[in-house]
């Protein structure tokens, strides 16, 4: 009793409640330094993360740091594990992001290894699915403790820190769950809400210094994009010639390709311009404007989100919009502006045909208003910068289903390193799981049983009880039947163990994910839960082999 007592007192003890508080608000701290490391190589590092890696010794001492300077160069942890030396030993280094390298470089792992590194904090796991968890399992089979932020320690400090990691590195994480790149708005405007006089002229409207931040914002990007009316009214350079970083590739959206034969976009002798047009476009100008060095792709149907899926598919992972209000408006109404980025300054111009940053959007009541999240406020010389997301950074855990629902359904499956497989086509590799696949099914129907040419063909026929109530359980007596009648079938959905399965169908949102993902994965759901009932039948068969023997 004594004991018991002794021991309830040292857990309620507030000095160890306090030494972990600070526990917690040291790893912040790293961390938050790691991830600001990483940001000083933004835009230099494309299309791969930005890595930042900082190591400290037990007593809380940094040693040495790093980040990823671009594309190619040595890695964060490296760099960091040269510069701390044999004060490495028994550390403990903290990274912004989980490492890793699509070509299985595995450098940065290796460094910290053998500096005999002793802990390792981890502030995100990789966003890519096929890297996630990988350097981290690796890391473990070394015997190095791992900790992530938000999975094996949490705290209000540590989702705080946390959250640094995913802005540093939101270009890459909207880009992997969107499948467009990030896109980032940018105007300058009055404070009466103008970017331009009536006469169209808008030269200059914020102060030099705003216009230097500018310059930075080209710099972190791999493109800006404009569209017509800017090219004829502003002849844009288009530059990073006053900030720090690479000079961004140069993108016109022009659907009628109305555009001078005279422009500064033209002249491609630093950095590339690139023309997103209408298919059939004035074909004359665009040998005009291959003749020039400059390249013309076209659209079937050229709006924001056709032109962020090509570029998406070209490798580009941050895009800066700074374009007028038409073309803005239509971006925003595509659902392909990830983030706002406004610079206002103190001046009034007036005009009622004085454009504004954003066009025509269709509403009509204040309430159906897009609010920005996240918002910033920053005095920048004697304009006032807003910022904000519109849409917000795509958290990493798995959402199809849900971390507790996937438990619930399946104990086997890790929601933190669970790889997802999709289906949908019944030609695609996983594509028997489909309702629709070929595999006839014997089922009951009445008093007799009839053959029926797939799950889905059982599932349509009329059912004796109010459909609504049993279609679950309908759905779930079909695919039983077809897996255990198939026995290569069941061999395949066994195969998937640990591996969150989901209904890719964009169109149906109770059997399948969903385009974004807001389905209800209900197909997906059942098959997990079959795989749980023959895996537990598999264990306890080997259990009774093994209590005969």
């Amino acid at each position: 009793m004594a004991m018991a007592a002794l021991s309830f007192r040292l857990c309620s003890s507030p000095l160890i409640c306090r030494a972990t508080l600070d526990h917690h608000a040291t790893d912040a701290s790293f961390i938050r330094r790691a991830a600001d490391l990483s940001e000083m190589s933004a835009g230099l590092t494309s299309p791969h993360p930005n890595f930042g890696c900082v190591i400290a010794t037990p007593s809380g001492k940094v040693a040495g740091e790093g980040y990823l300077y671009a594309q190619g160069t040595k890695p964060a942890e490296a760099l960091a594990v040269e510069a701390a030396g044999e004060f490495c030993r028994g550390s403990t280094a903290y990274l912004n992001m989980e490492p890793g390298d699509c070509h299985g470089d595995h450098t940065a792992v290796s460094a910290l290894v053998q500096a005999g590194v002793g802990r390792v904090v981890v502030g995100i796991r990789h966003p890519l699915q096929h890297l996630r968890g990988a350097a981290i399992r690796e890391m473990r089979s070394h015997g190095i403790e791992v900790n992530v932020l938000g999975e094996d320690v949490q705290s209000k400090v540590l989702e705080d820190a946390r959250k640094c990691c995913l802005l540093v590195n939101a270009p890459l994480i909207h880009r992997a769950c969107s499948r467009v790149p990030f896109s980032l708005l940018k105007y300058a405007m009055t404070l009466d809400g103008k970017i331009a006089a009536s006469s169209g002229h808008a030269a200059w409207i914020s102060s030099k210094l705003s216009r230097t931040r500018v310059f930075e914002l080209r710099g972190r990007s791999d493109a800006v994009i404009v569209g017509g009316n800017t090219v004829r009214q502003d002849d844009p350079r288009l530059t990073a010639r006053h900030g720090q970083g690479h000079t961004p590739t140069r993108i016109v959206m022009s659907q009628s390709l109305d555009l001078p034969e005279k422009a500064n976009l033209w002249d491609v002798s630093e950095v590339s311009t690139i023309v997103a047009t209408q298919r059939g476009a004035r074909k004359s100008y665009q040998k005009f404007l291959a003749s020039k060095g400059v390249e013309v792709v076209e659209f079937d149907m050229l709006n924001p989100r056709e032109v962020m899926e090509y570029f998406h598919l070209r490798g580009y992972l941050s895009i800066l919009w700074e374009c007028g209000g038409t073309l803005a408006a239509s971006a925003i109404a595509s659902g392909v502006i990830h983030k706002v980025v406004a610079f206002i300054a103190p001046k009034i111009i007036g005009g009622s045909k004085a454009p504004s940053p954003v066009g025509e959007l269709g509403m009509v009541e204040m309430t159906q208003a897009l609010n920005l999240i996240d918002v910033c406020y920053e005095q920048v010389g004697p304009d006032m910068l807003v910022s904000g997301f519109l849409q917000p950074v795509p958290d990493l855990l798995p959402v199809i289903p849900s971390e507790d629902a996937t438990f619930e359904i399946d104990p086997s499956v890790n929601p933190f390193e669970s790889s997802i497989i999709f289906f949908y086509k019944t030609w695609d590799l996983y594509g028997s799981f489909s309702n629709f696949s070929p595999h006839p099914i014997r089922m009951p129907f009445g008093d007799d049983y009839r053959t029926w040419s797939s799950v889905e063909h059982y599932y349509q026929v009329p059912h004796n009880s109010p459909f609504n109530d049993v279609k679950i359980e309908v759905m779930y007596m079909a695919l039983k039947c077809k897996f255990s009648t198939y026995p290569h079938l069941k061999t395949m959905l066994l195969s998937t163990a640990g591996s969150v399965l989901v209904e890719a169908s964009p169109h149906d949102l109770f059997w399948g994910g969903g385009r974004e993902g807001e389905g209800l994965n209900y197909l997906g759901r059942l098959l997990m839960q079959l795989r749980s009932e023959y895996l537990g039948e598999s264990s306890v068969s080997a259990e009774n082999t093994s209590l005969a023997l």
